[in-house]
């Protein structure tokens, strides 16, 4: 069996040809996909997974509408799972405020989803504050100002106007 056809060896020479379009999809994809651990679903909510460490199987750490809120809850997810040394959306918006002992997939991703639907409200509360206030451009009574950047890891404070 001399130069038998079932066993070619056919060496494995890359093409740059076909270099060229996997660069364009991966340029494509960071366009579509502007933070790391998340993605868009086609009918535009963002979601965000993360893969468990050492395991084949994923955290779900849910499902958003925009896409800071499901970057931030990547991050907290990977901060949890793989400590400070984590690649992180938002490294200066990360806050430990308690040691999560339990590294169970469930408690991440229950933490990781209070702050997604955190930031998730937030934005939702920015975006209506901007709507309104462009509605109103001319009149600047009752307009919400949020510039400054909420603490999302503080409970919000009751207020005592009911």
């Amino acid at each position: 069996m001399e130069g038998g056809g079932c066993c070619s060896s056919s060496t494995s020479t890359k093409n740059p040809e076909k270099r060229k379009p996997r660069q364009q999809r991966q340029h494509q994809q960071q366009q579509e996909k502007p933070y790391k651990g998340i993605r868009m679903r086609k009918w535009g909510k963002w979601v965000a997974e993360i893969r468990e460490p050492n395991k084949r199987s994923r955290i779900w750490l849910g499902s958003y509408t925009t896409p800071i809120a499901a970057a931030r809850a990547y991050d907290t997810a990977v901060f949890y799972l793989r400590g400070p040394s984590a690649r992180l959306n938002f490294p200066e918006l990360i806050f430990q405020e308690d040691d999560l002992r339990d590294v169970s997939a469930a408690s991440i991703r229950k933490k990781a989803t209070e702050v997604g639907a955190k930031v998730d409200a937030l934005q939702a509360a920015l975006h209506a504050a901007n709507s309104e206030s462009e509605s109103n451009s001319n009149s600047n009574s009752n307009s919400i100002r949020l510039s400054e950047k909420p603490d999302l890891n503080k409970f919000p404070e009751s207020s005592d106007e009911d």
